[in-house]
């Protein structure tokens, strides 16, 4: 952790909803005026796309599934976290998504990594979003270095619904594929990912209102009307419950660190929730 140099991490698995929260981080930050290094989890993955795929056609799963730490840089990762925290300095690169134009349009292929490169200068905070940013597992302790760390957790059948609608509707993948990744990076989830969750100072679970007992069969994601919004607190006892009770419309108290919004609300909570948090890690940073 580090005063000057704060380090403001969410995390949640593929599939869960990060990058819309990723958005609205981004949006508070653009609206702050806070200059955000931000970086993806993507980005520290050990393999390409076709590299993954080649050890799928070979049967191996467990070590080669991105939530596993093997499949990762997390070395790189920590070094990250530890080298911003101290100078405000650090080395990345980017995941070549289908949809990164400005890097498709240099000749980047999709499911490939730009080169390794030093972070923006002069930055105010760190942003990252991806799977292992609250990651505590052997010789690696990433989670040590971060000033807030929040987490997204969908309940697992909406986390499966979401990932199984993505990956065929969007990257062309059989319902069948789909379920055997599931299935085959499963173990890794428990060990990895779920604990990560117990470690977050804010968490968003989005649980739905409709029936999604059988995810495999659901033809469409349940919307943010057919949800509602789990959100724990760790520090409890700084959060001003009334306020956000009287702020929210509809949300209620459920146990003593918790409250629960509308799904539709979840943007508006983060702004009342997340916003005065980052505004005062930012400003900390920038007195010293």
């Amino acid at each position: 952790m580090s005063t000057r140099h704060p380090i403001i991490a969410l995390t949640g698995s593929s599939g869960a909803g990060t990058t819309t929260s990723g958005l609205a981080m981004q949006k508070i930050f653009k609206e702050e005026k806070i200059r955000a290094a931000v970086v993806e989890g993507d980005s520290y993955h050990r393999y390409t796309r076709d590299q993954m795929a080649a050890l799928a056609s070979e049967g191996k799963y467990g070590h080669w599934n991105h939530f596993s730490p093997a499949a990762n840089y997390v070395d790189k990762l920590e070094a990250l976290f530890a080298d911003y925290a101290a100078s405000g300095s650090g080395r990345y690169r980017h995941y070549v998504h289908d949809e990164d134009m400005p890097l498709l349009k240099q000749g980047y292929q999709p499911g490939t990594f730009t080169p390794w490169r030093d972070l923006p200068s002069d930055t105010d905070c760190l942003f990252y979003e991806g799977l292992h940013g609250g990651l505590k597992v052997g010789q690696y302790n990433v989670v040590r270095h971060v000033d807030l760390l929040i987490g997204v957790a969908p309940i697992v059948n909406l986390e499966w619904i979401q990932k199984i609608y993505r990956d065929t509707h969007v990257r062309g993948c059989s319902k069948e594929a789909v379920v055997s990744t599931i299935l085959n990076r499963m173990e890794d989830y428990v060990r990895y990912i779920v604990p990560q969750f117990a470690r977050t100072d804010i968490n968003f679970q989005r649980v739905p209102t409709v029936d999604t007992s059988d995810p495999f069969i659901m033809q469409d994601i349940p919307s943010e009307d057919e949800s509602m919004v789990v959100i724990r607190f760790k520090h409890y006892q700084e959060v001003d419950f009334p306020y956000l009770i009287n702020m929210i419309p509809d949300a209620f108290i459920s146990r003593y660190d918790t409250i629960v919004i509308p799904g539709n609300k979840l943007t508006l909570a983060m702004d009342f929730i997340v916003r005065p948090r980052v505004i005062d890690l930012v400003e900390a940073g920038r007195k010293v």
